[in-house]
């Protein structure tokens, strides 16, 4: 999912012919780049992980009376300190097509073929990497917040800390499919239409987003849109957005069937 060197597509290179054994290949293609894939989500969480433990330590060394210590740990459970991941995976999933796309098609890999290993490739980082956050969950709720009281992997939005591993691990998992998803499609914008497509997509968005928000507004909703966010909760809207992620699974996919890679 980066920038690919000959030694690279040496190893990725597909050579064996049927569908199952491209698809296989295409997955290779995307994992090439290990340091891209594996190695900097763990940097950038380890970063962000040192920040809020000094973080913590700093509110909780200020503060000596229990009631407001208890006030302090009730806070950080809104953390959305594991935000920055997920963008990471988004840029992930637009770099997956912009530069994998061309190569596979230089190696005699169909359009399809491709979609279909790249989006098996998005459900098997999105399992791994939803394990270990679960994992790391789990430590963090039997530490009592690695020691210090504070959350970062069992916040409020993945479940909190009463929450089972399997709910923790699906709210991970539909985060992670979100964004790969979100991101391969808009790389497949760009690789159909260019710069023009882009401009058009995120023009209407920001026109489709604007006119909901008047329409809420003029027929006095906001109550009702915050009765919805309120009955479904944290978890309810991540497991909501499976929706949008499909939609950009199958949009994403016949948008590629047109697309012309270009230099």
């Amino acid at each position: 999912m980066s920038t690919l060197t000959q030694p690279a597509l040496d190893e990725a290179r597909i050579d064996r012919p049927g569908r199952a054994s491209n698809i296989l290949a295409v997955v290779r293609l995307h994992l090439v780049n290990r340091y891209s894939v594996f190695a900097v989500p763990w940097m950038i969480m380890a970063g962000i992980f040192v920040v809020n433990v000094a973080i913590w330590w700093i509110i909780f060394a200020s503060v000596s009376n229990e009631a407001d210590r208890m006030d302090a740990r009730d806070g950080l459970e809104y953390s959305g300190a594991l935000f920055y991941i997920f963008v990471y995976m988004l840029v992930l999933g637009i770099q997956s097509v912009a530069y994998t796309f061309p190569f596979a098609l230089g190696f005699s890999v169909t359009r399809r073929d491709f979609w279909l290993g790249s989006a098996l490739t998005f459900i098997a980082l999105s399992a791994f990497f939803s394990a270990c956050l679960t994992v790391l969950a789990s430590i963090e709720v039997a530490t009592h917040g690695w020691g210090l009281g504070g959350t970062m992997f069992a916040s409020f939005y993945f479940g909190g800390a009463d929450a089972s591993w399997i709910e923790r691990f699906g709210l991970y998992f539909a985060s992670y499919l979100f964004f790969y998803f979100v991101g391969a499609t808009i790389a497949t914008i760009y690789q159909r239409w260019r710069n023009n497509g882009m401009l058009v997509v995120f023009g209407t968005l920001g026109l489709v987003m604007i006119a909901g928000i008047a329409l809420v507004s003029f027929t006095n909703s906001w109550p009702s849109v915050g009765a919805w966010f309120d009955s479904n909760g944290p978890s309810g809207v991540i497991a909501w957005s499976l929706v949008p992620t499909v939609i950009a699974a199958i949009t994403g996919y016949f948008i590629l069937r047109r697309a012309t890679p270009k230099n």
